[in-house]
């Protein structure tokens, strides 16, 4: 009876010993500063101008192409890396060719009567 008890105390003053030995070198482990964050700030944004709609040269119900200029309106003068575009409120987005004049080339046509608004996402 005496040597059971004795098997358990070793093995509790064990898993005593493990545990803090686990616990030392969790507690060693670091995090450099800068690793991770939140914070807000403002989104300035660009201005779209000079929006031009190209029609389909055999079926002018639906548009081939849209076309338009982007300026930074944050005073820098950094044309965007990336530009998306949907017209149909968000359900189909078009990658276009980015920069100061910016062109978006339907794959899938979309017919004039069916667009609801140019929506015009762009980033740097």
């Amino acid at each position: 009876m005496l040597r059971g008890r004795s098997r358990i105390v070793v093995l509790a003053l064990l898993v005593i010993v493990l545990g803090a030995t686990v616990y030392g070198f969790a507690a060693a482990n670091t995090v450099e500063d800068g690793g991770a964050g939140d914070g807000t700030g403002t989104i300035s944004g660009y201005e779209i101008t000079g929006i031009t709609y190209t029609l389909d040269g055999t079926d002018p119900s639906k548009v081939a192409s849209v076309q338009f200029d982007v300026a930074s309106t944050s005073g820098n003068a950094s044309d965007p890396t990336s530009v998306s575009i949907t017209v149909d409120d968000g359900t189909n987005w078009v990658s276009c060719s980015a920069g100061a004049t910016t062109t978006c080339t339907f794959s899938s046509q979309p017919s004039v009567s069916n667009m609801e608004d140019l929506q015009v996402v762009a980033s740097q």
